[in-house]
């Protein structure tokens, strides 16, 4: 009696993040279309899909008309992958007699011969082989043997309808490289996923895709970021908050700094965003990390994505205040990561965030800053977008996160480089002014959608300590025009004040 395997409906490819795009993969028995210009991942992705295939004892089939056997080998020992025998690779290569010049003949057209044989090698060996999954890389030849749209149309038909008859799931390649965009297969394939490679003006290059086209699957639409590292491709699926809604207790957290938190109306909600806005050395980063400190002292677990300053740095600085960001990341308390900004996408970036609070249940989130985001970027408009999903699942999730933004200048009117205030919960603002021949801080607290707060400006100072406020101001005029200007008594002042 022959054992009959059976498969799950859907062939998944293996690729991190791809499956979940697609629904949970590849609906079997169907051709598919992965397309894209050369360098943007597509044979690396069909190689994964076959490898997956064969990890599952499935038989797989890798036809090439681009690249040699050898060639393929190569690139998959390079990523450290050692195809095994299951992964058959036909080569369909012009036959000899027809470089040969002695045996060209002028009947019959040499593309008519080289496309006939091509064909009829590619079905001897899939009846052979009998695969459940194919790769045909890529449809470039199959069109420019074919020579006529009618003809390769028909052809790409034959294939589809061959396929099916055997119930494999078929992965079809091409790169675009024709002059025109022909949508032929578009409307054969079953599926359809688009790969794009982004060149910024300066950093890393950029890939995403989507996927334009998928029969009777409801897939996870739009742009979707993805890298090709050491270990293969990796998508990062586009970050949906409305789909990470939990119940969580909406605390009032403290900072530690009790003239901080009176200013603040008690402190700051569990599950809401604060805006740290203000010129470059008001103290944002230290504001920040205070309410980092005060949550591990609270037993829980804070994470801080630094895009501006280095990590030995941040470290030394905020050692300084009393802050020992080292020794509460040897811990395990803070995870504290260096984001590189011209080598990062920002759907990675929304799938490292996703990660630190899934993995490690983190509950305070600090990105330092916006300015180094908005360098990741390629337009401002998706920055907002990018970062209003990031936000919103974060405040789902019940995280309290603070976002620093630096504004342009030092003094005078000021303006941030993107308007996001809209979107925090909180904006606390920062401002240098001048009194008496001297350059001073002053903080106040300009929205808080959950709950009361002060409405009074208060002087601050960076001391050895941390942060330490003053009274409120009475007689301080412009900080909410850009340009403040102290009027009032020395008394008012911290006594000897040097930032």
């Amino acid at each position: 009696m022959v054992e009959t395997k059976t498969l799950s409906p859907r062939a998944a490819t293996g690729i991190p993040g791809l499956d979940d795009v697609l629904a949970g993969g590849l609906t079997r028995r169907h051709v598919f279309l992965l397309e894209g210009e050369p360098g943007s991942g597509k044979t690396t992705i069909a190689l994964q899909f076959l490898l997956e295939g064969a990890a599952k004892g499935e038989r797989t089939l890798y036809v090439t008309m681009s690249e040699t056997e050898a060639e393929l080998r190569e690139g998959a020992a390079a990523r450290g992958w050692d195809l095994p025998p299951s992964i058959q690779i036909l080569e369909l290569v012009p036959p000899e007699a027809l470089l040969d010049a002695d045996q060209r003949q002028t009947l019959i057209h040499a593309s008519e011969l080289e496309l006939g044989e091509s064909m009829e090698r590619l079905v001897k060996e899939v009846e052979r082989i009998k695969p459940d999954r194919i790769a045909l890389d890529s449809l470039s030849e199959l069109r420019l043997l074919a020579q006529s749209s009618l003809r390769y149309r028909r052809q790409v038909l034959t294939l589809k309808h061959y396929f099916a008859s055997l119930g494999a799931t078929v992965l079809m390649l091409d790169d675009l490289t024709t002059d025109t965009w022909d949508r032929t297969v578009h409307s054969v394939a079953h599926g359809v996923v688009h790969l794009e490679q982004l060149a910024p003006a300066y950093g890393a290059e950029r890939r995403r895709l989507r996927v334009l086209k998928y029969r009777g699957t409801a897939f996870r639409g739009g742009f979707h970021d993805f890298v090709i590292s050491a270990e293969g491709v990796r998508v990062f699926p586009r970050l949906v908050a409305i789909e990470h809604k939990t119940r969580f207790p909406r605390d009032e957290l403290k900072s530690g700094n009790p003239p901080l938190d009176q200013l603040l109306g008690g402190g700051v909600e569990a599950g809401s965003s604060t805006l740290v806005i203000g010129p470059a050395g008001t103290g944002k980063s230290l504001l920040a990390l205070t309410f980092v400190a005060a949550a591990v002292a609270r037993g829980e677990k804070a994470a801080i994505f630094a895009f501006d300053e280095e990590i030995g740095l941040l470290f030394k600085r905020m050692k300084a205040f009393g802050i020992d960001l080292e020794a509460l990341r040897k811990r395990g308390d803070v995870f504290v990561e260096q984001v590189d900004a011209a080598e990062l996408s920002p759907g990675e970036f929304s799938h490292r965030v996703r990660a630190a609070i899934d993995e490690q249940g983190i509950k305070t989130v600090v990105i330092d800053s916006l300015t180094g985001y908005e360098a990741a970027m390629p337009e401002e408009r998706a920055l907002v977008l990018h970062l209003h999903e990031v936000l919103l699942y974060l405040n789902r999730q019940g995280v309290a996160t603070f976002v620093t933004v630096a504004q342009h200048g030092l003094f005078g009117s000021m303006q941030s480089p993107v308007e996001i205030t809209y979107l925090a919960d909180t904006v606390i603002l920062l401002r240098y002014f001048e009194a008496d021949g001297d350059v001073r801080r002053a903080m106040s607290v300009v929205k808080k959608r959950t709950g009361a707060h002060e409405s009074t400006i208060r002087e601050y100072r960076i001391a050895d300590d941390g942060l330490q406020l003053g009274e409120p101001l009475r007689n301080l005029q412009g900080v909410l025009r850009g340009n403040p200007l102290y009027t009032g008594a020395q008394t008012a002042l911290f006594d000897g004040n040097r930032a």
